[in-house]
């Protein structure tokens, strides 16, 4: 795994432009997604959902794959939606809603 590797920052920050379309924030705001690896040009992206069932499962996997494939130098994409942890409204980053 390539932890100083200047792309895992940029695969973040790609991370934080996939909305969850029923919340309206991204999904690292919302603290769904658990890690980011990179080994070589395969990054490997692990998180959760909401909910298992979740309706807006495919178009988030979508939207993770697409934003990190923009990366330059990632060359494939492996996603991981696991349960465990099981998220809760309290992993939301703070402030993320406007007062």
């Amino acid at each position: 795994m390539e932890t100083n590797d200047p792309r895992v920052g940029a695969i973040w920050t790609a991370l934080s432009t996939v909305i969850d379309p029923e919340l309206g924030l991204d999904i690292v705001t919302l603290g769904l997604v658990y890690g980011a690896e990179l080994h070589g040009s395969t990054a490997t992206i692990t998180f959760t959902l909401t909910t298992p069932g979740c309706p807006m499962e495919r178009a988030i996997v979508d939207g993770v794959r697409r934003a990190v494939a923009l990366v330059g130098g990632v060359a494939q994409v492996e996603t991981h939606v696991v349960w465990d942890p099981a998220w809760h409204p309290g992993m939301i980053a703070p402030n993320a809603f406007p007062d």
